[in-house]
């Protein structure tokens, strides 16, 4: 049984900003697990006993290589893909980079390319559960949470 498409899987997101305000985004490779050759935020899935928090860590550590803080947890998404039969649920977070550290691919199979991009500014296409954490961030900055 495969969580998202088996049954809902438990997904975690990453927001990454630079100094200039910019969000780090990833394209999805040919072998990442759905939206082939969409742009998102690095995340991925929680594994069975970890909490979302620890979730993102890990990934962003595998993805890109990168230690993080997590310093806000944003509203969670539904995150439906009709095309590919898959159901995912998705809590995006806002996190630091340790200084010191720069971002690179860790999966190259996963993801083919990589870049800072203003929030206006997005490349194409975007990918679904990155526009909803898009939306949850937008959100979180007129409301405070």
């Amino acid at each position: 049984m495969k969580p998202g498409k088996d049954y809902i899987g438990v997904g975690v997101g990453a927001m990454i900003f630079n100094d200039r305000g910019e969000i780090l985004m990833l394209k999805r490779g040919p072998k990442a697990k759905n939206e082939r050759g969409c742009w998102q935020i690095p995340g991925g899935a929680v594994d069975f006993g970890e909490t979302r928090a620890g979730a993102i860590v890990r990934e962003v550590k595998e993805e890109i290589g990168v230690d993080v803080v997590v310093e806000h947890e944003l509203l969670a998404t539904d995150y439906l893909i009709p095309d590919e039969g898959q159901h995912w649920v998705t809590t995006p977070f806002i996190v630091r980079v340790k200084e010191g550290q720069i971002p690179k691919i860790q999966e190259p199979q996963k993801h083919e390319a990589m870049g800072w991009f203003p929030p206006d500014e997005l490349p194409n296409p975007v990918a679904i559960t990155t526009k909803h954490t898009l939306q949850s961030y937008e959100y979180h900055l007129k409301h405070g949470g």
